[in-house]
C-alpha cells in the first residue's frame, strides 16, 4: 500500500516532534544529578529552565516569519542542527552560569520548530485535515516525553548524565540531513507526488502563494490574535510544569523512588499523546458537523477547564500516588487543546500561519519563563512546599479556559 505523499511528510514532522521533546525533557529527568554535580539550589535551577524558555520565546516569532519567507525546508534544517549541537554541549557544562548560557542558546535554536511545522501543514494539507495533522505532530511530542525516561534515565544511570545529551544531539543531526535531502516546500515541487493528490491538496488547502510582506499593524490590532496569545500564555504556565518541573516535583516534593518517578513522568506524556489525538480529530469532526467556531472552541473550553480542576485536586491531595494520577490527567485534559491551538493559527493565519503561530508561541513561552523561575521561589518561600505552585498553575489554566470563549477561528487576522 502506497501512502499519500502528505502522510509521508507528516511522518517526517512526527519524528521531528519526538526528537524535540526527547531533547527538551532530558534535562528535567537528570536534574537531581546535575544540581548535585554543579551545586545548584532549587530556586537557582529555575533560572536554568527559564533561560531556555526566554530565548525560545524571543526567537519564536522571527523564526516563524523566516519560515513564511524562506520556506520550512531550509529553516527546519537550520533549527534542528542548531539545537542538536547545543543539546550535545549541555553535557559539557561545568558551572551554573555555563549551563544557563548553553540552555539559552539551545532555546534560540529550537525556536521556530512548531511554527514551521504549521507552515508545512498549511501548505500540504486540505483545510479539513488541519486539526488531525496537528494532532499527530503534538502527540508525537508527547511520545517523545514517554520515551525520554526510558532512554535518558537508562543512559544516565550507566554512563552518567552528560552522555545522555550527547546521544540525543546525534539523533537530531540525522533527522536534519534526511529532511534537507528529501523534503520540498510545496507539493508541486515534490518528486513522486500523484496528480490526484496534488489536485486534492491545492483545491482544498488554505495556503495560497503570497507576498512576503507582513502587515504587523493588522496583527497587533486583532482582538482575536490577542485572545489567542493570552490563552497560550496561560496554557504554558501549566505545560512547562510538566516539561521542566514534574520530575523534580516527584523526586523532591513527593519523594518518589526512581522507578515510581519514571512511571509517573511517562504517564502524563502518554495521556498527553491521547489528549492530542483526541482533541485534534474531535475538533475537525465537530467543525465539520457544527461549524468551525464551535468545533475549535468547545475542545479548548473542555480541555482547559478539566485540566484546571484536576491540577487543583492534585495540589490538595495528601496521598502521593493520588496526586500523581491527578497531575497525569491534568496533562491529558490540557493537551486536548494543544493541536487545536495550532489549528486555529492556520485557520486565522492562512498563508502567514508561521507568523501567527510564532506570535502565539512566543507570547505563550513567556508564561514558561515566569513559571520556570516562580516555581522554585514559591517552593523556597513556603518552606519547601512543592504543592503551593500548583494552586497558581490551576488558576492560570482556568483563565485559559475562559479565553476560549473569545477566540474565533472564523475571523482572519490578515485581510
Amino acid at each position: 500500500m502506497k501512502f499519500p505523499m502528505r502522510h509521508r511528510v507528516l511522518a517526517g514532522l512526527f519524528f521531528l516532534s519526538v526528537i524535540v521533546y526527547l531533547d527538551r525533557v532530558c534535562i528535567s529527568l537528570v536534574s537531581g544529578q546535575i544540581k548535585k554535580d554543579l551545586n545548584i539550589s532549587t530556586e537557582m535551577w529555575g533560572w536554568v529552565l527559564s533561560a531556555f524558555a526566554l530565548s525560545y520565546a524571543l526567537f519564536e516569532l522571527p523564526t516563524g516569519v523566516l519560515g513564511d519567507r524562506l520556506g520550512p525546508r531550509r529553516i527546519l534544517t537550520r533549527v534542528v542542527l542548531w539545537w542538536s549541537v547545543f543539546t550535545a554541549l549541555t553535557g559539557t557544562a561545568v558551572s551554573w552560569m555555563h549551563l544557563i548560557l548553553i540552555r539559552f542558546l539551545f532555546g534560540a535554536g529550537e525556536a521556530g520548530a512548531y511554527p514551521n511545522a504549521s507552515i508545512v501543514v498549511s501548505r500540504w494539507f486540505p483545510a479539513g485535515e488541519t486539526g488531525g495533522a496537528q494532532a499527530f505532530i503534538w502527540a508525537a511530542g508527547r511520545l517523545g516525553g514517554v520515551l525520554a525516561p526510558l532512554i535518558v534515565m537508562g543512559v544516565a544511570q550507566v554512563y552518567g548524565w552528560r552522555t545522555s545529551f550527547w546521544v540525543l544531539g546525534g539523533l537530531g543531526v540525522v533527522w536534519a540531513v534526511v529532511w534537507r535531502r528529501w523534503f520540498r516546500d510545496l507539493p508541486h515541487e515534490m518528486p513522486g507526488i500523484s496528480p490526484e493528490e496534488l489536485q486534492h491538496i491545492e483545491t482544498n488547502r488554505r495556503f495560497r502563494e503570497h507576498s512576503h510582506h507582513i502587515p504587523w499593524r493588522q496583527l497587533l490590532r486583532s482582538r482575536n490574535m490577542w485572545a489567542l496569545m493570552w490563552m497560550f500564555h496561560l496554557y504554558m504556565w501549566g505545560a512547562y510544569f510538566f516539561t521542566g518541573w514534574l520530575s523534580t516535583y516527584l523526586e523532591e516534593g513527593r519523594h518518589f523512588s526512581q522507578e515510581d518517578r519514571k512511571m509517573f513522568v511517562m504517564l502524563p506524556f502518554f495521556l498527553g499523546a491521547l489528549g492530542c489525538f483526541t482533541g485534534g480529530f474531535a475538533s475537525d469532526w465537530l467543525s465539520r458537523r457544527f461549524g468551525l467556531k464551535f468545533g475549535r472552541r468547545i475542545v479548548g473550553i473542555v480541555g482547559m477547564g478539566l485540566s484546571s480542576i484536576v491540577v487543583l485536586l492534585a495540589a490538595m491531595s495528601e496521598d502521593n500516588f493520588t496526586a500523581a494520577i491527578f497531575l497525569s490527567l491534568g496533562m491529558g485534559f490540557k493537551d486536548l487543546t494543544l493541536p487545536v491551538s495550532f489549528a486555529v493559527c492556520v485557520d486565522i493565519g492562512g498563508n502567514k500561519s508561521g507568523t501567527v503561530s510564532g506570535a502565539m508561541n512566543m507570547f505563550g513561552q513567556l508564561g514558561a519563563v515566569f513559571l520556570g523561575v516562580v516555581f522554585g521561589y514559591i517552593v523556597k518561600m513556603t518552606g519547601g512546599n512543592y504543592n503551593a505552585p500548583l494552586y497558581l498553575i490551576a488558576l492560570m489554566l482556568f483563565g485559559a479556559c475562559l479565553l476560549w470563549l473569545v477566540i474565533d477561528p472564523t475571523k482572519k487576522v490578515f485581510e
